[in-house]
């Protein structure tokens, strides 16, 4: 093999690994969303009422941890929900 050969396949694979060093630096992160639309019309608020909140929703989506933002099953694309938040939809049963 030539010296040009290798050199260019050195290029190419250098190239390459530059690139995709943005791309594996996203990878990793979760994109956060809020629905704006849908919390409005749900009444959506980062506070619990009368004891209700989303932690204890059967359509809370929980996050990570314990105290982390989470999801809700009712309200798509939205990954901000407050586990101690309330919405008109609370959900025990």
């Amino acid at each position: 093999m030539s010296s040009d050969l290798v050199r260019r396949r050195w290029l190419k694979t250098t190239a390459v690994a530059i690139a995709c060093v943005p791309l594996a630096s996203f990878a990793g992160r979760a994109k956060a969303n809020t629905n704006a639309a849908k919390r409005a019309e749900v009444k959506y608020q980062a506070v619990p009422v009368d004891g209700k909140e989303c932690s204890s929703c059967l359509e809370f989506v929980p996050g990570k941890g314990e105290k982390d933002l989470g999801g809700c099953k009712l309200i798509p694309g939205d990954t901000e929900i407050s586990p101690n938040g309330y919405c008109v939809l609370w959900n025990t049963m």
